[in-house]
């Protein structure tokens, strides 16, 4: 391979993993999803809304425990590991409209997420 064709190709290879590394996001952020709503098995009566959801990644680590901590449980817990999880800080109440075939529609209301977080992982219970 002649060494210019080499550099041209690894070239755009370069600038192809750059433009894929700013398109992912790093960190917790909104994310956008379509979310359908049907009534019965049927879908006698159905909605679709776009929401939002918290994704991504948080820090975490892991360490050998103090001392302290080896004499306390003694010597059991060796490793202390730390970490927060991307998780929904606000939510904000959203009206969905199910249109019920030739009937009369229905309004639900849902939750979608309005800010998001790294924060203690945890069990949620929405």
């Amino acid at each position: 391979m002649p060494a210019f064709l080499f550099a041209a190709v690894f070239s755009c290879l370069l600038a192809a993993e750059g433009w894929a590394y700013k398109a992912a996001r790093v960190g917790c952020h909104l994310h956008s999803f379509n979310v359908t709503i049907r009534s019965d098995h049927q879908g006698t009566c159905r909605g679709a809304r776009v929401i939002q959801a918290c994704v991504g990644y948080c820090e975490s680590s892991a360490f050998p425990s103090k001392y302290s901590v080896l004499l306390a449980s003694s010597f059991r817990h060796n490793i202390t590991s730390v970490s927060q999880c991307c998780t929904i800080s606000k939510m904000q109440k959203v009206k969905l409209r199910l249109r019920c075939g030739l009937g009369p529609h229905k309004t639900v209301d849902i939750f979608t997420a309005k800010t998001c977080q790294c924060d203690m992982c945890r069990l949620s219970r929405y």
